[in-house]
């Protein structure tokens, strides 16, 4: 394994610890994968205990997404490209079946752009609009086309009665969103059918403006 691999698996292996740690991987659930600035992609293989990852298992993909060495790698890889696509200046990828957003994505979304409303800052700042893709079985290819076809920028995702995915310029920063989308779901659960105060236009738009994430305005 090159230097940079290297380096590459050890981040992703801590990753894998910290996604566990904040509660977001039950059991075996979920993928991680983080690109090298050659193009190279790690993907944990299919199955992986996200907590106990072996550096020396983890699947390696080249620049086009096919399969070059390790074990075999996660079947949500497609997915993972998908997104790599949508935001080709981002490094990593989380994908969780956390319970507050798995519990929200089987919930009819909040606007076509999101599927959560906009309750704090930090969602607005972290993770940004967080779109619907609708169900496929896990694993399908169509998610990932699902996910492509969506025409406004974004960079977290809830997948319909499924889980969540966001994506960053490196695995903190995917991280840090997959709990704000964690964290907005399970408010937006607690608030629902209350009289809400969302954050208006104005608000949503000098916190885009501040840390470059994406809100497109809805009419509600």
């Amino acid at each position: 394994m090159n230097p940079e691999l290297h380096d590459t698996a050890a981040d992703l292996v801590a990753a894998g610890v910290a996604v566990v740690a904040a509660g977001l991987s039950p059991g075996s659930s979920g993928n991680l994968s983080a690109r090298t600035a050659a193009g190279l992609i790690l993907i944990t293989p299919g199955g992986a205990v996200l907590g106990s990852l072996d550096p020396e298992r983890l699947a390696v993909l080249d620049a086009d997404g096919e399969w070059i060495g390790g074990d075999k790698p996660s079947k949500e890889a497609s997915l993972h490209l998908a997104l790599y696509r949508k935001n080709p200046e981002h490094r990593a990828i989380v994908h969780v079946h956390s319970p507050q957003a798995v519990a929200a994505s089987c919930l009819e979304p909040w606007a076509p752009h999101s599927a959560l409303p906009p309750l704090t800052p930090y969602f607005v700042m972290r993770a940004g609009q967080t779109p619907l893709v609708p169900y496929r079985a896990p694993g399908s290819p169509e998610l990932g086309e699902l996910l492509a076809a969506l025409p406004f920028p974004f960079h977290a995702a809830l997948l319909q009665n499924h889980g969540q995915l966001t994506s960053g310029g490196d695995l903190a920063a995917a991280i840090d969103a997959a709990i704000e989308v964690e964290e907005a779901a399970r408010i937006a659960l607690i608030t629902a059918g209350l009289q809400r105060r969302l954050l208006d236009d104005v608000e949503i738009a000098d916190l885009t403006a501040r840390y470059g994430s994406s809100w497109t305005p809805v009419s509600r």
